[in-house]
């Protein structure tokens, strides 16, 4: 993606929304975000994990909540906002057709785009987990693009089912890891600031939100973790320079 310089009304960022049909409560504040909180802003950036599972763009025909959520996405696109998508870890066979009837445009992660004068660097997160030995090569299996073209071209149910381990599959082995190992790498975190030219950066997926500083090569630099939607919808927002976490009111 091309750097984009938004001047005007503020930007959004969510991530980890994990919306089923098994977390009514949070699926309501979603809806209470796009008509509510988010409908002011020049854009909106989803940084992955927005469902907590997806089986392909058919799913949109089996599944009512899908299909709600591209409406909604939709509707709070017309009004002028502006909605990026980038795939997170539960959520990577999202495609065009998700991308056009919820009228928004998918990022490559990361991507890097200008907010006023300021460069941000956006990415879902797992990447810098690089401590995960297993988690990272898992992933480079599932986003090859043989290994995707091999699951979207099977049934449907056979999908479902192979979500379903595979969130079974996550839980079992995130319970027997140690916390820092699923956390970021210093390292990582390091590179991507000198390789992208020491911007602010924000992501999510380690579920851990906070406001991170540092000091690289002499440029002050700031990492913001976006909040996970388990209890609450939090949000980050930058206007005229200004950062600010929020929380989606019940």
């Amino acid at each position: 993606m091309g750097a984009l310089s938004l001047l005007v009304r503020p930007t959004f960022f969510i991530s980890d929304l994990h919306l089923c049909a098994e977390r009514p409560d949070i699926t309501r504040l979603f809806a209470r975000f796009t008509t509510e909180t988010a409908p002011p802003a020049e854009s909106l950036y989803i940084l992955g994990d927005l469902f907590e599972h997806w089986i392909g763009d058919d799913q949109l025909d089996i599944d009512p909540l899908a299909r709600r959520v591209a409406q909604q996405l939709s509707v709070l696109a017309a009004s002028g906002t502006r909605i990026f998508f980038m795939h997170g870890n539960r959520d990577f066979l999202i495609g065009k057709r998700f991308e056009r009837e919820a009228r928004l445009s998918i990022l490559d992660d990361p991507a890097s785009i200008i907010i006023g004068t300021a460069k941000v660097l956006l990415m879902h997160g797992d990447t810098l987990c690089t401590d995960d030995e297993s988690y990272q090569s898992f992933r480079r299996q599932v986003r090859s693009a043989v290994w995707q073209q091999a699951i979207l071209a099977k049934p449907i149910a056979e999908r479902v089912a192979l979500a379903r381990s595979l969130r079974s599959q996550s839980d079992i082995e995130k319970s027997m890891k140690p916390d820092a190992i699923m956390d970021v790498n210093a390292g990582a975190v390091m590179e991507a600031f000198r390789r992208f030219g020491y911007p602010i950066m924000v992501h999510g997926h380690t579920h851990r939100p906070a406001r991170h500083a540092y000091a690289v090569d002499g440029h002050n630099c700031v990492r913001w973790v976006l909040q996970d939607w388990h209890d609450a919808g939090g949000y980050l927002s930058v206007h005229k320079g200004e950062w600010r976490t929020g929380i989606v009111q019940g």
